[in-house]
């Protein structure tokens, strides 16, 4: 690299993962192999967001800037032949979205160094980012707890005059979920018609808007399970399992160009219905106690009365009654079916936001699972003004740099977060610029 070498900056104790707020700190080092005049060498820390209309492009067609601050940490002079050590430190801003990376769009955050040279000699710089992850508890989340239930009639025409229909309900536990965690699925398909069905399939989307002057939907499945066909006049109930993958979370709060959002699609191809059931991939997962009611008593078989005292002083606890006899289960139908979950079955049990799961016909028995996700590390914010920290020095020469200001204290208190999850991998990315069907749309002809 010429007269510099091993141009490189480093962050205190190697961390990438940042939340807003914190301070970034860190050392630009390099080694000068001979003498060279210096106009100026500073360090840049900027975030913005860019969305472009060509798949993994980088021509951005509009951007959004979050931050840029710049700190000069040596003025005009000559660099000696030597190891040179500069330290530095930023303060993130207290609002700032998530890192993301998308087929049409980025949230990048990064850290920038230059070595200004006088004219006609060559500049050196070079960059490092990093990400920054904000929180989502999807208890803040506005209506989330509740059923997740939604219902589709279509009627049709076969045979050219012959007529039916098909009733599709469908039903999610909860509304928001966090990855690693189970969804679980209960489908009723009431086929009134004399056609046997196609396969019903349930596939969990992610729909990642992009605006532009002609704005952009990428729609992709992440998961997918199959069930069985239903025949003619018959009522059948399909029950699966999903485990949500790691996701980039919903909410890209302080970003105006990139919107994300998830729903479970279940759909019949022939005849063609369908319907979605919206929900919230998150960081931090529903509390489950926060839904939870209170199992009422009996006041007939519990007892009222307070212990009484007897003379030697210890308590005398009111006669305890004999426990009823355990209900003997009915005998097991030998010939029922036997649906094999696709996911490990939840040992906390269901959330109280979902409902009931009432027993709606035969048993429907699940085809295969596929997960189709696929995940990458890549590279990663409000106006508010980025500014370099307040009253920070820079002694020249010094190999130590500034430690990060972190409460540890304050850290202990927050709830525990799920992992960094990085923006999934979008090599082979489809353009599709329709929208998904309504949430509430009818099928009907």
């Amino acid at each position: 690299m010429g007269k510099i070498q091993e141009f490189e900056l480093t962050f205190d104790k190697n961390k990438v993962v940042y939340s807003p707020g914190d301070s970034i700190s860190g050392t630009l080092k390099f080694k000068v192999t001979q003498s060279m005049p210096c106009k100026a060498i500073k360090l840049n820390c900027n975030g913005f967001c860019g969305v472009t209309t060509k798949a993994n492009d980088t021509d951005w067609a509009v951007e959004e800037q979050y931050f840029n601050s710049t700190v000069s940490v040596a003025e005009k002079g000559t660099l000696k032949p030597g190891d040179q050590s500069f330290p530095f430190k930023f303060l993130i801003p207290a609002v700032a979205p998530t890192s993301f990376e998308g087929t049409y769009g980025k949230i990048i955050y990064r850290v920038r160094a230059f070595v200004d040279t006088p004219r006609f000699t060559k500049d050196f710089k070079t960059e490092k980012p990093f990400y920054l992850l904000t929180l989502l508890n999807l208890n803040d989340v506005p209506e989330i707890r509740g059923p997740n239930v939604s219902a589709v009639t279509r009627e049709f025409t076969y045979l050219l005059v012959k007529s039916g229909s098909i009733v599709l309900k469908a039903e999610s536990d909860m509304k928001g979920y966090t990855p690693g965690q189970v969804i679980k699925l209960a489908v009723n398909i009431h086929n009134q018609s004399g056609k046997t069905t196609s396969m019903v399939v349930a596939s969990l989307m992610q729909k990642v808007s992009y605006e532009t002057k002609k704005p952009i939907h990428d729609l992709r499945s992440i998961a997918e399970v199959e069930g069985s066909p239903v025949k003619p006049g018959k009522e059948a109930e399909w029950t699966e399992q999903m485990i949500v993958p790691p996701l980039p979370q919903s909410s890209l709060v302080g970003c105006d160009l990139i919107k994300i959002e998830y729903y479970i699609k279940v759909s019949i191809k022939s005849p063609e219905v369908t319907l979605v059931l919206p929900i919230h991939i998150g960081n931090v997962s529903l509390d489950k106690k926060g839904t939870s009611k209170p199992t009422p008593t009996d006041s007939s078989s519990t007892p009222t009365s307070t212990p009484t005292s007897t003379t030697d002083g210890e308590p005398t606890l009111p006669p305890r009654t004999a426990p009823k006899p355990a209900p003997r289960p009915n005998p097991r139908n030998r010939a029922s079916l036997y649906v094999p979950p696709s996911a490990p079955p939840d040992d906390e049990g269901r959330g109280a936001a979902g409902g009931g799961w009432p027993p709606y016909g035969e048993a429907l028995p699940a085809k295969s699972y596929s997960q189709i996700g696929h995940l990458s590390p890549h590279t990663p914010v409000s106006p508010n003004s980025f500014s370099y920290a307040p009253g920070l020095t820079f002694p020249q020469n010094n190999r130590h740099s500034c430690g990060p200001v972190f409460s540890e204290g304050n850290a202990n208190m927050m709830p525990s977060p799920s992992p960094l999850i990085l923006p999934p991998d979008y090599q082979s990315a489809s353009y599709p610029n329709e929208a998904p069907p309504s949430y509430n749309q009818s099928f009907n002809t």
